[in-house]
């Protein structure tokens, strides 16, 4: 399971600290030669910028056509036409559409450099109950991988990490930053359980039963696990506890009601054991997969449930299912009434989350519900309330392109700014292009 080094603890002013494990992270970071990319951040903004006669998709308040959008100090401060700011430098964006930056939900982004290199996948660790492990330790804001990410677009990324079981703490980070603590962008905390699995049954009685006994003895492990961690609770709030746990203690917060669960969860059995265990201790629950959320509509609208869908772009589940229903399940989660976003479970393939917000359009979502799903939606799920939209006192974080973002033919996206920097869009895909057109 340990795929080269591991991500306990943090080297944050009062959280667990890393140990050797970290120091690993560390030397990885700096011995694999494609991890770390030679594009400068950018530099913080110095004068407001004001953008001309564009067509602004705010995700928030529709489509403006022909309208100016002002910003200042990385953000929004106002929307409208023939706006007027003598002292900000003009953009002329006629003829261009501006959107906010697209939010990348449950990616690996910057913890796997090369899948198949161990010293540069640093995605999950050892052992099945980690609550106190957190993936920001292990976030590398050089890796190569990053600008041909945000050059789609993508100017944030939730980064999460990966398990059998309890995997530890995500984080939400910014695109474009020098270090690790320039990137963070503040969230509730956010624990991740993958639930256990039940595999296709086989046909024979007795192997069948075996996979279902397994299956029972992971759904206990996980029982067990939140059992010890709640009675550990208890204890600390009525100041009995003798004992220093990590795992237990940084799950302090997730039965204070003060973080989230994210539970990955595909199908109908397991969101509604996840969903039974939310209810039980009055977690707050984002499941994560998601592909048959949109049946238990009552279940997870009365827990006040959200669902990151992670599968737009993938085949059917089952056999028996019509080709397009992956495409549709995010219209049939509209349609319920349950909230939602898009994720993309991956690193370097992330780049295609416009793409799949422009699928739902083909199956059911209006472009704005499409949208939304990649930019507000998102931000609401992690409990960000100034990221995901163009409205005054948002954070300037922005796309302009030539063309409708969610389609790839015509996107032609021209400046990304995050925080209201001019982000540089050169990669090494792009380098490597004009590299061999000198050949």
């Amino acid at each position: 399971m340990n795929n080269g080094h591991t991500k306990t603890g943090s080297h944050f002013p009062g959280k667990v600290r890393g140990t050797l494990a970290f120091a690993l992270v560390v030397l990885s970071t700096f011995t694999v030669p494609t991890q770390a990319h030679d594009i400068l951040p950018a530099s913080a903004q110095t004068s407001a910028i004001l953008f001309k006669n564009a067509t602004i998709h705010t995700a928030v308040d529709g489509v403006k056509a022909d309208s100016d959008l002002l910003i200042e100090n990385g953000k929004i401060m106002a929307i409208g036409k023939a706006l007027a700011a003598p002292e900000a430098a003009i953009y002329d964006a006629s003829g261009r559409h501006i959107y906010p930056g697209l939010i990348a939900l449950d990616t690996s982004l910057g913890l796997v450099e090369v899948e198949m290199m161990r010293p540069s996948n640093d995605s999950r660790e050892v052992g099945e109950i980690n609550p106190q492990l957190e993936a920001l330790t292990a976030f590398n804001p050089d890796s190569e991988i990053i600008p041909t990410v945000r050059v789609n677009g993508i100017t944030h990324a939730q980064i999460v990490p990966q398990g059998d079981s309890l995997a530890g703490q995500s984080a939400l980070v910014s695109l474009d930053s020098w270090t690790v603590e320039d990137a963070i962008v503040q969230t509730k905390a956010a624990f991740h359980l993958y639930w256990p699995r039940l595999k296709s049954l086989s046909s024979e009685t007795k192997k069948r039963e075996e996979q279902r006994k397994e299956y029972r003895q992971q759904v206990a492990k996980v029982t067990e696990a939140f059992t010890d961690g709640y009675r550990y609770y208890l204890a600390h709030k009525s100041g009995a506890k003798t004992k220093l746990d990590m795992r237990w203690q940084s799950m302090l917060p997730l039965f204070r009601g003060e973080a989230q669960l994210f539970v990955h969860a595909s199908t109908q059995k397991q969101i509604e054991e996840a969903a039974a265990l939310a209810k039980h201790y009055q977690f707050k629950l984002v499941i994560v997969g998601g592909y048959d959320a949109w049946r238990l509509a009552d279940l997870l609208n009365e827990i006040d449930a959200k669902v990151i869908y992670t599968r737009t772009l993938s085949l059917p589940m089952r056999k028996d299912e019509p080709i397009e229903m992956s495409f549709k399940i995010p219209a049939l989660l509209n349609q319920a009434q349950i909230p939602f976003a898009l994720g993309f479970s991956s690193d370097w393939n992330s780049r295609n989350l416009p793409l799949a917000a422009g699928q739902t359009v083909a199956y059911g979502l209006s472009k704005e519900e499409a949208l939304k799903s990649v930019t507000l939606d998102a931000a609401k799920i992690l409990g960000v309330e100034d990221m995901g939209a163009i409205a005054v006192g948002y954070k300037a974080n922005l796309i302009i392109s030539g063309g409708d973002i969610l389609d790839p033919m015509v996107t032609k996206i021209e400046k990304v700014y995050i925080d209201g920097r001019d982000v540089d869009l050169n990669n090494r895909q792009q380098q490597l292009y004009q590299k061999y057109l000198k050949r």
